[in-house]
């Protein structure tokens, strides 16, 4: 059975099945093949190891959720405007996106990602990193292409979040003292900062500065939702998820959500046993550790802050004018919250 249910209601309280993401993405289905088109034109390079390297990250495919926001919001922002190029835009994120990943699974020691050996697995730390530099470089080529310093300035600022987000969880690692302040700030900087900046893109695309801080908060909302599944996903390897090794993050030190709960609702040896574990990432550990963070409630409570998150996230779209695209948004926030991979 999955952790979570899918019995996840709008704000009427009324439940509505989350949707499939294939569902989701069907208004720009089209548009999302030219993306794929245009990730293979600019990562062309002869250069065999990047060609190799790359290709066997992106060639993943992965869920691509900020390219497929990035597409719905341009549609969903003007649904009469032809928006300008979002397909090229779709492709940098999706690029800055592979980048941070390749050099994640680096200082994380991952065995896999999407599915298929981490590329460090196969080509060495020192190929990833660089190729992972690549795909950067390649980004900002790809944003200088699309000719609007607006674009600049709103993911340069993006990946210098992200850098000290990445610095940040760093810092992170194998500490039980880490409190939910400091957890919110890194994952909002690590990860909520690329949906948001996918979201207010899309508003960009059609002219509509109006709708890029609806849209803006809109992705740090869902960003915040699809980092605390996967919190608990990561827990629990019946879920059925993919792509990524189940206790990773216990196995990585990192004191997600649900352990940092845990930590503060245990006393006594029981807490002091808890953050030894954390403190040695011990990974042999697992079942254990989540028998604790089961019986305290952490996972419970980390789910419940997720649905929230999920709530104010659809708050945010009714600033939108009604369109099949608003839709598939509202249908995005319900899978990132519902969903068990």
């Amino acid at each position: 059975m999955s952790v979570i249910r899918s019995d996840l209601g709008a704000r009427t309280g009324v439940a509505v099945p989350a949707p499939k993401l294939e569902e989701v993405a069907c208004p720009v289905l089209a548009r999302l093949e030219r993306v794929e088109d245009l990730i293979r034109h600019w990562l062309a390079v002869d250069v065999d190891l990047i060609d190799r390297l790359a290709g066997h990250i992106l060639g993943g495919r992965g869920k691509r959720i900020r390219p497929l926001l990035l597409l719905l919001a341009a549609r969903a922002a003007d649904p009469q405007a032809e928006p300008r190029e979002p397909e090229l835009l779709a492709a940098v994120v999706e690029f800055i996106h592979t980048a941070t990943l390749l050099h994640d699974d680096v200082i994380d020691e991952a065995d896999e990602r999407r599915g298929r050996p981490a590329a460090h697995r196969l080509w060495g730390n020192e190929a990833a990193i660089l190729v992972g530099d690549f795909l950067y470089s390649r980004a900002f080529q790809m944003m200088t292409a699309y000719g609007d310093p607006r674009v600049m300035e709103i993911l340069s600022e993006t990946t210098n979040a992200i850098a000290v987000g990445e610095i940040l969880q760093l810092l992170h690692c194998r500490n039980p003292a880490v409190d939910e302040r400091a957890y919110f700030e890194a994952i909002e900087r690590k990860t909520a900062v690329l949906f948001a900046a996918s979201a207010r893109l899309g508003a960009l695309t059609v002219g509509r500065r109006d709708l890029e801080e609806p849209l803006r908060l809109y992705g740090l909302h869902l960003g915040r939702t699809f980092q605390l599944v996967d919190d608990v996903l990561d827990y629990h390897p019946e879920s059925g998820r993919v792509g990524k090794t189940a206790g990773a993050d216990l196995a990585e030190g990192k004191p997600t959500l649900p352990l940092i709960y845990a930590l503060a609702r245990v006393e006594g040896e029981e807490r002091e046993h808890l953050a030894d574990i954390l403190r040695l990432a011990d990974g042999g550990r697992l079942p254990e550790v989540t028998a604790i963070l089961d019986r305290v409630h952490a996972f419970e409570d980390t789910l419940n802050l997720a649905r929230l998150e999920r709530d104010r996230a659809l708050e945010c779209l009714e600033a939108l004018p009604p369109c099949d695209e608003r839709e598939a948004l509202r249908g995005l926030a319900r899978f990132a919250c519902a969903r068990d991979y």
